[in-house]
């Protein structure tokens, strides 16, 4: 536990090339596809979860909406994986770094936005003035309201990198507690011990709603203009 508190945070190299294509890949093999008649009971798990959380997700879309229901999935399951592989020891996440998470907000937030001036136009321009509002403050609301849709993806990415580093941070400190005070004292080394495995409990947790908030609140943007 001598490594720098921020060593985690680092691009992983693999013969000095940078190795984040692979980590990205490998969530895939984590969903295998069946090519029997009679799937085996993991696989079918699998599919109804994701029948589940396709069929919330949807509920509230339109047809043209519903057009979206592959992309959202992909991107949900591909949020959760890669949020539970940094649990595991010595591993790393693309969803802690703010340009990846970036990467992802700022196109699936375009691709609403414009989904929604191409075919609800007078709508999605309505959102930039509410009805009844005074003359002398129509031309703050406007900024107001154009300020508020271009922090959106930023919002989104900035809120997950947060909870996964956060965390993260927050079990690599109280791991170093653990072995610190493994040689001074039994007694404080089990509680720390256990509020660690709870804290692990916790970022499971969290590594799973942030990657069903993430995707909820691109679903929802959507909705907004579909």
């Amino acid at each position: 536990m001598n490594e720098n508190l921020f060593t985690p945070f680092t691009t992983p190299t693999l013969l000095t090339l940078p190795a984040v294509v692979p980590i990205i890949l490998f969530p895939t093999l984590l969903f295998p596809t069946s090519k029997h008649l009679v799937n085996n009971r993991l696989i079918t798990i699998q599919q109804n979860l994701i029948q589940l959380i396709l069929k919330q997700m949807m509920m509230i879309h339109n047809t043209k909406g519903r057009t979206w229901s592959l992309m959202l999935m992909s991107l949900i399951i591909f949020i959760a994986t890669t949020n539970l592989l940094w649990l595991l020891p010595h591993s790393f996440t693309p969803t802690a770094q703010l340009s990846m998470n970036l990467a992802m907000a700022i196109p699936l937030w375009a691709g609403t936005v414009i989904t929604g001036l191409r075919f609800k136009t007078k709508n999605s321009l309505a959102h930039f003035l509410p009805q009844g509002t005074p003359t002398f403050l129509i031309p703050m609301l406007v900024i107001i309201e154009t300020i508020s849709l271009f922090i959106q993806p930023v919002a989104l990415a900035v809120r997950l990198t947060a909870n996964i580093t956060a965390g993260h941070l927050l079990m690599h400190l109280i791991g170093s507690a653990v072995l610190a005070l493994l040689t001074i004292n039994f007694f404080a080394t089990s509680l720390t011990f256990v509020l660690l495995l709870l804290l692990t409990i916790l970022e499971i947790a969290v590594a799973l709603i942030q990657a069903y908030v993430f995707t909820l609140l691109v679903s929802l943007y959507l909705h907004d203009n579909t």
